[in-house]
């Protein structure tokens, strides 16, 4: 039943009347996000831009950045689809307890992840000596450990989003696929799965967007090596000191890569669920 005509003019009316004393300091916060971005834009190099982005060393980190942020995405989604499944609909005990340390990537900083996969996964690590020692594998310092890093900081981004459109899913289709003969890997792969799929995709994107810009525990556990390590946060981070136009090109492709991500998932976050 549609709002009488009276009605709507009201609340047309009321959202119109913003306070002063929310709209002052809305709009300083507005400010103070947007400056920014906007001294980036007005300090690109616009005409040097051309030169700059197609230089050997911006494709080279853009190229690993892409390689390694996919791959990390791909690792996330392995692993962590299925433990978004058992958070989301079998209940144990702890669970609360593993939700937490699950989403403490994304309180922790960077730089503390990088220590700690160091301290887990280095050549003396609780883990890693045990790999060197029996099947030779070194993973700190290399391309392998960049992905590693990333996926640490990125699936937690995409186990919230899984998580949650599972328990928006109804249950009940899983069920009645079970009572039909169907076992409950078969059920999740064939009914929860394409009902879940826009959550998947947006988290997916969540997270590659958090890998690609991933900075703290990249540089910590797999150092910063031209062509092998260094990715374009860690590119930006080396221009800065030595040739400040490149910095400011890089920074304007990874600022790109985000607005875009930020459309795709623009839909999906204003969407009523």
């Amino acid at each position: 039943m549609t709002s009488p005509p009276a009605t709507r003019r009201t609340r047309r009316r009321g959202t119109r009347s913003v306070p002063l004393p929310l709209l002052v300091p809305a709009l300083a916060g507005l400010a103070f996000l947007l400056l920014p971005l906007a001294a980036l834009l007005v300090r690109t190099p616009w005409r040097t831009l051309p030169d700059q982005l197609t230089s050997e060393e911006v494709w080279q980190a853009l190229r690993l950045s892409l390689v390694c942020a996919t791959s990390a995405t791909a690792l996330s989604l392995v692993i962590g689809v299925p433990l978004a499944w058992l958070l989301a609909r079998t209940d144990f005990p702890g669970r609360r307890l593993v939700r937490a340390l699950v989403t403490l990537p994304l309180v922790l900083p960077p730089v503390v992840g990088g220590v700690a996969l160091l301290l887990a996964l280095g050549r003396n690590g609780v883990v890693g000596q045990w790999l060197d020692a029996w099947f030779g594998v070194t993973l700190p310092f290399t391309t392998t450990g960049v992905i590693l890093a990333e996926t640490f900081v990125a699936m937690p981004f995409l186990v919230i989003s899984v998580e949650g459109t599972l328990r928006a899913a109804d249950p009940r289709y899983e069920e009645a696929a079970t009572t039909l003969g169907a076992s409950r890997f078969t059920a999740f792969r064939r009914v929860t799965l394409p009902l879940i799929a826009p959550g998947v995709a947006a988290g997916a994107v969540l997270a590659w967007a958090r890998a690609l810009g991933e900075f703290g525990a990249t540089i910590t556990f797999a150092g910063n090596f031209p062509g092998r390590t260094q990715t374009m946060p860690l590119a930006v981070y080396l221009a800065l000191q030595n040739d400040p136009a490149a910095a400011i090109a890089l920074s304007l492709v990874l600022l790109a890569v985000s607005i875009a991500v930020l459309a795709g998932l623009r839909d999906r976050w204003l969407t009523p669920s």
